[in-house]
């Protein structure tokens, strides 16, 4: 690695960024088949492999993520991790933040994949779920080339391996992953948040934060209930309801990306919250606590896929690879401080905190290789599911179920 960290802390130190965590606002949007890949696993094995071996390296990627999701310089369009990538393998990299909510995303690139055509991009990140779903059953996204998938194989966490969403990492590799549970402030709920029945207590009533969204929202509820939302049915998604129902006289609102600001000054105590949100907010100052419930809670993963009708699909899956060794790793993870995939970067923060010759950076790279918001403890991964995979049809009655408490 020849170009130093810098890390978020830094740039809130700089520049005062805001935190902006992966939201998974949703609504249901119709899917429609046609003009997908053409390499879906329902055709021959063999023209996978026919259509990599034809692919070169062209030295160019066009790569889509969200805000404030990479290593960041002291300029905002300053990514050394970007251009280390550049500078070892000659490929230019056009780096845009144009996702805002996968709803949203998905709703501007499939019509236009729907046509045939490319989406001006090679590389983009989604989360798993509802979207990502239909982009893999309707070959809206290339198979990945598993020869070139040596570092993935080599330094991956078995949390991003064979995940229920993309058995065999077919066509995802993951970009970096969250826990969705509970913030609170200790001071002002007097005590400990151990349960997602805890925010049930009346005593908060108009200080509770949830989701408005039909991924994060619903399969919370789910665990609220003691079901793992993998494996849940109709039956359980109605009790789940239920639940939300119950609670819904004591939220404050169902936020998207807004709610760390209002839990960080006291208009709420207890929130759903993303894991690394909290992480950021406590960098920058506040005095909050995450727990993953005892009944369980949701692990989300944002993955890298390639586009149908990719122009540089070569050059994506060189970047998908490279970002898995443990030092550009370290680099993107720095900065973000969502939980890696590559648990090797927790050695390398431990190294940091040792070396480190300011006051500063020793506490700050001890707490970040010990914080169970980034390295979440075998206790904590027990309790963690995935959302449910849904089908076509399932999205209908589920979607019936959950938007209308967070819409109305």
């Amino acid at each position: 690695m020849t170009q130093a960290r810098v890390s978020r802390r830094r740039m809130l130190q700089l520049g005062g960024l805001s935190a902006m965590g992966a939201v998974l606002s949703a609504c249901s949007i119709p899917g429609s088949q046609g003009g997908g890949s053409k390499l879906s696993l329902n055709g021959a094995r063999r023209q996978i492999d026919d259509f990599w071996r034809s692919q070169t390296k062209k030295g160019q990627l066009n790569f889509a993520n969200w805000p404030l999701y990479i290593d960041t310089g002291k300029k905002a369009s300053d990514h050394p991790s970007l251009s280390l990538f550049t500078e070892q393998t000659g490929i230019k990299v056009k780096y845009d933040e144009v996702i805002q909510q996968d709803d949203t995303y998905y709703g501007k690139i499939a019509p236009v994949l729907k046509q045939g055509q490319g989406t001006g991009y090679d590389l983009m990140v989604i989360t798993n779920g509802i979207y990502l779903d239909n982009l893999i059953e309707r070959d809206y996204v290339i198979p990945l080339d598993q020869s070139r998938m040596t570092n993935f194989y080599a330094n991956a966490s078995d949390l991003v391996k064979n995940a229920s969403y993309d058995r065999g990492n077919v066509y995802t590799m993951a970009w970096q992953s969250g826990i969705t549970g509970i913030g609170y402030d200790p001071k002002r709920v007097g005590g400990k948040i151990k349960s997602w029945n805890d925010l049930l207590d009346r005593r908060f009533a108009g200080k509770i934060g949830m989701f408005a969204d039909n991924e994060d929202l619903p399969n919370s509820a789910l665990c609220a209930i003691g079901v793992n939302p993998e494996n849940s049915t109709p039956a359980d998604w109605k009790k789940a309801a239920a639940w939300l129902r119950k609670q819904r006289p004591l939220v404050r609102k169902y936020y998207q990306q807004d709610y760390v600001a209002p839990l960080s000054k006291g208009d709420l105590w207890a929130s759903m919250a993303w894991s690394g949100d909290i992480f950021q907010a406590n960098a920058n100052g506040a005095s909050l606590e995450f727990v993953v419930p005892e009944e369980g809670a949701a692990f989300w993963t944002d993955n890298m896929c390639i586009p149908a009708h990719a122009q540089h699909p070569l050059d994506a899956m060189t970047y998908m690879d490279w970002v898995y060794k443990p030092s550009v790793a370290a680099m993107i993870a720095d900065y973000v401080n969502y939980i890696t995939p590559v648990p090797a970067t927790q050695k390398i923060f431990a190294t940091d905190a040792r070396t480190a010759t300011s006051k500063d950076d020793k506490e700050y790279y001890s707490g970040l290789s010990t914080s169970p918001l980034v390295f979440p403890s075998a206790a904590d991964y027990s309790r963690l599911h995935r959302y449910r995979v849904l089908s076509a049809e399932e999205q209908q009655t589920w979607n019936g179920l959950f938007e209308p408490i967070y819409q109305s």
